[in-house]
């Protein structure tokens, strides 16, 4: 078995990294990102629901509304992203600080394989915090990916 994140946290990363790239600070439209991360527009708006709660974007109505980034692309971390969608994130249940395994394991603090989990989660948890969404942005430009201008706030002379 191997530890899974839902696709809540994987679009919600994807997506945020799409309108970080794509639109900066410009609102960006769930349309467009669906379009480009092959995301269904629906599930996109239930994730933003998750990531708008944590102050991760914001959102504006009108022609030239979307949703925005709430924060700089360098402030905002993997793990703030899959904090907001997953709503914690543990290796393993029973390393859990605020409850351990008391409930459910008759070997709490007296397990061996215990520390190794705590430790997994503590290095997982250390390494997605060290990444943000503008690292994602700087590995998108040397993948060479494309990016898309929006014309609504394109201006012609």
């Amino acid at each position: 078995m191997t530890m899974k994140f839902s696709t809540k946290s994987r679009y919600g990363l994807r997506a945020l990294f799409d309108m970080a790239y794509h639109s900066g600070t410009l609102p960006a439209q769930i349309k467009d990102i669906s379009r480009r991360q092959n995301i269904s527009p629906r599930y996109l708006e239930q994730i933003f629901q998750d990531l708008k709660k944590a102050g991760l974007i914001k959102s504006r109505r009108g022609p030239q509304g979307g949703y925005f980034l709430a924060k700089k692309p360098e402030q905002i971390t993997v793990r703030d992203i899959i904090l907001a969608a997953e709503g914690e994130l543990y290796v393993v249940a029973c390393t859990k600080e605020s409850k351990g395994c008391k409930d459910r394991c008759e070997f709490d603090n007296k397990c061996v394989t215990q520390n190794i989990w705590r430790e997994a989660n503590n290095r997982l948890n250390e390494y997605f915090n060290s990444v943000t969404l503008k690292d994602l942005c700087n590995n998108g430009k040397e993948l060479g990916l494309e990016k898309e201008l929006d014309h609504r706030f394109m201006y012609f002379i």
